[in-house]
């Protein structure tokens, strides 16, 4: 099985958008666990259960985003007085964190579940 590196390294002839789509979500990586019989199923989610480890690496993305957007934020506000600015960019930390907290809650249900 190639490794998470290869997997996306191995991408020639993809755009710009997908790339960064599958930088930032991972549900590329994984495979339907209700589709299929019952071995197909099983097999999908050992698949899915050795996936995981490739979480932590979305999981570090999404929280520099969370850290990068909050500062961002925070210097449009305080520094530039710009409000429309740093609303903005406080919603995206928002929502990066939400991703966040996702993406921990998969990991651990993958892994205990």
């Amino acid at each position: 099985m190639p490794s998470f590196r290869q997997r996306f390294e191995s991408l020639p002839g993809e755009s710009l958008g997908v790339l960064l789509y599958r930088y930032f979500f991972f549900e590329w990586l994984f495979r339907d666990v209700n589709r299929g019989s019952l071995l197909e199923r099983a097999e999908a989610w050992r698949f899915n259960r050795h996936m995981r480890r490739n979480l932590p690496i979305y999981l570090r993305r999404w929280v520099v985003l969370v850290v990068f957007s909050y500062v961002l934020g925070a210097l449009f506000e305080k520094g530039l007085g710009l409000d429309y600015a740093a609303t903005f960019f406080y919603c995206v930390s928002c929502l990066a964190f939400a991703m966040s907290i996702l993406i921990i809650r998969s990991w651990l249900g993958l892994r205990y579940g």
